[in-house]
């Protein structure tokens, strides 16, 4: 599959001003928590670039919000800064304050404006084993340029519209109502090659100790 760089997005038509403000509002503070998790961590950016793979001048991007990172990327990071990756989501309403439950209007948000992904928190914050989102993909989104492998699972139930989702290379074309699982070590990736948005529950198992791979 020919991959799509992180800062090439799907084509879409011109933005007003406030759609291209409230985008860079978006890159701005996903690239702040990143340099803060790194800095809190105590790691430097070639630290990361060797714990990732990503190199040193995509990681500073990020953090100066000169790129936006595919799904895949924030994955790398999240595991090389030992943080669930909804730490890279908007905060939640702090008034809300359950610790179990999540309500539908107090979803935290991860817009990845570049790759055309929508990703909404459906678990709670902290670390867990388990991370639970509902992905919205607008035409031509995807989740990065190259396959991700690390240990644990995923699985997943179709919304509405079409996922295309690459176990190892094979192409797996997922229409609504359709439904998947498979080990996260098996290499993958996917997109929505079609013309409509397309929705999907994702779920994500993670240990502790994974490391990336491939």
């Amino acid at each position: 599959m020919n991959g799509r760089g992180d800062t090439n997005g799907p084509k879409d038509g011109p933005k007003d001003v406030a759609t291209v403000e409230a985008d860079d509002a978006v890159d701005q503070r996903l690239g702040e928590t990143v340099r803060l998790l790194r800095q809190r961590a105590g790691l430097s950016i070639q630290d990361v670039a060797n714990k990732t793979g990503l190199s040193t001048g995509m990681i500073s991007q990020l953090e100066r919000a000169r790129a936006m990172p595919s799904i895949r990327t924030l994955r790398l990071l999240s595991i090389a800064l030992d943080v669930p990756i909804s730490y890279f989501f908007e905060s939640s309403d702090p008034a809300d304050g359950q610790r179990y439950i999540v309500r539908k209007n107090n979803r935290r948000l991860l817009r990845l404006t570049a790759s055309g992904v929508v990703k909404e928190a459906l678990t709670p914050e902290g670390k867990g084993q388990l991370e639970l989102y509902e992905l919205t993909l607008n035409p031509g989104a995807s989740s990065g340029t190259d396959f991700l492998q690390h240990t644990g699972e995923k699985a997943g139930y179709i919304l509405s519209g079409s996922l295309r989702l690459w176990l190892d290379n094979q192409a797996h074309l997922l229409e609504a109502g359709d439904s998947f699982r498979f080990p996260s070590i098996v290499p993958h990736m996917f997109d929505n090659p079609t013309q409509q948005v397309a929705r999907a529950i994702w779920v994500t198992t993670l240990l502790q100790t994974d490391s990336p791979a491939g």
